[in-house]
């Protein structure tokens, strides 16, 4: 199949060569010199412009999109939109919301142009292992696709499913985020109060590396984990500073308005944004509040 990519960074690009490896035939667009060298160098086909990309592609076309959520992609949508004919698709294989989703595909639906969000997950590493991908949207649409999916999931028959209709992918993805979440933050704590266990002086590295193999606690993660401490195994350099894409906060929005308790994804999206807090200013009450009703010494900056 062909297919045109916008969007070919640190997801979309290994995503094309993928795609490439695998037969597809892939154009792409970039703005400047220097990065329609890079994509000719990945065998993807550069365009300049929407319209030379849309151009290049024999419709009914398919247009992916890999672009941070939000805004950008609802001016991509607009750029695109009078380039594009019926019976078009164009894939969102960004993190967007999924209510985000459900609006766009109804408002493509006038134009008679197909919209499916796809879940991606595997970062950097999909180009080796292949990408897990929950697929929203029409079925006889995404039965269309499917060459495409089976490429760039690990096997033909795995990693990868049509979850449900427009929306459920990008939906199913951001659950599947919020659980990153509090997988990740579990490691971590785990990690640090072993580290703390001075008396043993435990070689958290050698730790992780047993786990990997027979573990009940064996995951990719833990392959990172391992990875990353043998890389470096004191973390020097790195501060303890932790962003969000979005995802865990829209998951706890979600499990609120459902009435379902989420607590550890929940704590550990608050532990992350307390870690962006420099001056803690909560902390410093707290311990003011101690001092005040019982004489509790403060610690002086």
């Amino acid at each position: 199949m062909e297919l045109g990519m916008i969007g070919l960074g640190r997801m979309g690009g290994p995503m094309a060569q993928r795609l490439i490896r695998g037969g597809h035939r892939v154009a792409g667009f970039a703005r400047h010199s220097e990065a329609v060298k890079q994509l000719e160098e990945i065998n993807v086909l550069p365009a300049t412009s929407f319209e030379e990309l849309v151009s290049s592609l024999k419709p009914p076309r398919i247009i992916w999109l890999m672009i941070p959520a939000g805004t950008p992609v609802d001016e991509n949508i607009a750029a695109l939109l009078p380039l594009l004919e019926p019976d078009d698709v164009i894939i969102d294989g960004g993190n967007s919301n999924y209510k985000d989703t459900q609006r766009r595909a109804q408002m493509l639906k006038s134009s008679r142009i197909h919209y499916v969000d796809t879940g991606t997950s595997g970062g950097i590493w999909g180009l080796q292992n292949g990408y897990s991908i929950m697929v929203g949207g029409d079925e006889p649409v995404v039965a269309r696709l499917r060459p495409i999916f089976e490429t760039l999931a690990p096997a033909a028959d795995k990693g990868w499913g049509h979850v449900g209709p427009s929306g459920a992918g990008h939906f199913t993805k951001m659950v599947h985020n919020g659980i990153e979440y509090g997988m990740m933050q579990a490691y971590g704590e785990g990690f640090a109060i072993m580290r703390h266990k001075t008396e043993f002086n435990l070689d958290l590295h050698q730790v992780a590396e047993i786990w990997r193999d027979g573990s009940v606690v064996q995951s990719w993660l833990l392959d990172l984990t391992a990875a990353a401490l043998a890389k470096n195994p004191d973390l020097d350099g790195i501060a303890p500073y932790v962003s969000d894409s979005g995802e865990g906060r829209w998951t706890v929005a979600e499990a609120i308005d459902l009435n379902v308790a989420a607590p550890v994804i929940t704590l550990a999206l608050l532990q992350r944004l307390q870690s962006r807090d420099q001056e803690s200013f909560s902390n410093k009450l707290l311990s003011a509040l101690r001092n005040q009703f019982g004489g509790h010494e403060m610690k002086k900056e």
